[in-house]
Order: C-alpha cells, then structure tokens, then sequence
C-alpha cells in the first residue's frame, strides 16, 4: 500500500459567529479522507456541506481549528504563509466560475507566465512552457494575446487548468470545475483533466455536488452531509449502489429521460426525505483497494 500524498485526519474547521458573543459556525466535523498519488478522489455532496470548506483548508484558506493536514507526510493545516507560497509549486487548484478566477484585464500570456516568473523562471522558457501548456489545454499558441473575455467558458476554464498545471503540482484541487458550464462543455474539460493525469500523474480532489460528474472521472468518493462524511468508497459502489439514504437520494436527484422512471425516481427520493426526517442514518465507509 503506497503512503497518501493528500492525508486529512479529524479535521474540524470553525468559522467565527456572527454578532456579539455569537456561537462559532463548525463547518467540518472530524472529517478524514486520504487522496494517493496519480488517483482522483471525489468528493460530493448538497451546498453547504462543507466540501469546498475542505478544499479550503487544503489549500491554507480555512482555519483548521483540530485534526490534521498532512501533505507528503507534512503537518501543513497550521504552514506559515512562506510556506504555503512554497507549497503552491506542488498544489494548486481550479475554482469554479472560470469568468471571476481570472483577472480580466490580463492577457492569457500574462496569466500563464506570472506564477512561472514568480517561481524564477527565465522568459525565454516559461514563454516556450506556456505554449505548452495551451498545447497541453488543446488551445492554439495564438491565444496568448487574447483576454479572458474573447474566450467561452469552457476555454475559459481550460485556461484556468492550463494555470493550475503550470507549475507541475502533484495534487489540484478542483473546487467545482465544471458546474458553470453546459453538459457538452463539462463532458469535454471532464475528458481534458482525465487525459491530463494519465499524462503528467497529477493528483485530484475533485469536489462536485453532482455524482454523476464525480463517478465519471473518481476512483474513490467520499459523501458528505452537514460537515461529515457519511459514505466512503470505491466510485463504481458508491455511485450505484448506495447505502446510506443521503447518498441514495444524491442519486435519485438525477433526472433521467423517460418520463415514468422519472416519477418513480421522485416518488423513491420523496420516500427517503420523509424517512429521514425521523433518523439518522449511521456512517458507511465500504474500505478501499489501493
């Protein structure tokens, strides 16, 4: 069994109240997930959650108020802010609206070229790296003079990967990658990060409130539900046979094309609500083969 590049262990993250002497929010509530290296794991479930609270936290944007974020065996939930900026060569992440991640009045080349300058890069090279990595995007050279707003929203978000990958991370956080765009454009950015890993061997924690998206490109996916993770498992189970009633009714929120399985599928989901207004259904974690 290889080590996890990606360790996360009871972790809780409070955010503060709001108003006078006002409660702290606990937006995570002891969660543990592990991503290895070249895998993806996905991780799913309604707004508000909190999976894009953990790929905060991840990423150094969340308090980490207990438990632990171990990156390559290193404690980074407390790294300092030299740290982290170091940390950003090996994890980067891709955000979800690809029309507010990019600064509008940047051309493309000034986007791609900026963390590689940073990183001391020569611009002879990191020119000759950013042509590839729109090559790599399959986007044309001549990009690179354009603004974000001469593109789709699908190049859009293909630019926001070509960024992310401009550094060689071993780990990307993709915090909702396609949910902006249309089912077209999210098939062919889903294909686009799969060829991508089976390329450079980059890691994903793929968050996604969609489990149809997160079983086409998860190895593993976990489920959370109000700051836990409830169901944990290879994707092929817990994508189509689920166990625990939150997971269950994920799935049955997913509309198919004929008109009476849809009735059923609503009336089996209307099922699951009612009963879970009177219990509480108890964790599932199904293990996993590495």
């Amino acid at each position: 069994m290889s080590e996890a590049l990606l360790e996360i262990s009871n972790l809780v993250v409070d955010y503060p109240g709001r108003g006078f002497r006002a409660r702290p929010f606990r937006a995570l509530k002891g969660v543990s997930i592990d991503v290895r290296a070249g895998e993806t794991v996905g991780l799913v479930g309604e707004s508000g959650s909190g999976k894009s609270t953990l790929g905060r936290a991840v990423l150094g944007l969340a308090p980490v108020t207990e438990g632990s974020v171990r990156y390559c065996s290193e404690e980074i939930g407390h790294a300092t802010r030299g740290r982290r900026r170091q940390l950003a060569s090996e994890i980067q992440v891709v955000f979800q609206d690809p029309y507010t991640s990019m600064n509008p009045s940047m051309t493309i080349r000034r986007i791609l070229l900026e963390p590689l300058i940073a990183r001391g890069v020569r611009s002879r090279q990191a020119e000759g790296r950013a042509i590839e990595l729109l090559d790599q995007v399959a986007l044309p050279a001549h990009a690179l003079d354009r603004l974000p707003r001469e593109f789709s929203g699908g190049q859009r978000q293909r630019i926001a990967i070509a960024r992310a990958l401009a550094l060689d991370p071993k780990l990307v956080v993709c915090d909702e990658p396609v949910s902006a765009l249309d089912l077209s454009t999210q098939a062919r950015v889903l294909e686009l990060l799969c060829d991508i890993q089976e390329q450079t061997g980059v890691a994903y924690l793929f968050i996604s409130h969609d489990l149809a998206v997160v079983q086409h490109v998860s190895r593993r996916v976990a489920v959370m539900l109000s700051g836990e993770i409830v169901e944990q498992g290879e994707a092929w189970q817990v994508t189509t046979v689920p166990s625990h009633p939150y997971t269950q009714r994920l799935l049955l929120a997913a509309p198919v094309a004929d008109p009476d399985a849809q009735a059923l599928r609503r009336a089996e989901r209307q099922r699951l609500l009612s009963a879970a207004a009177f219990d509480r259904a108890p964790t599932f974690d199904h293990g996993t083969v590495h």
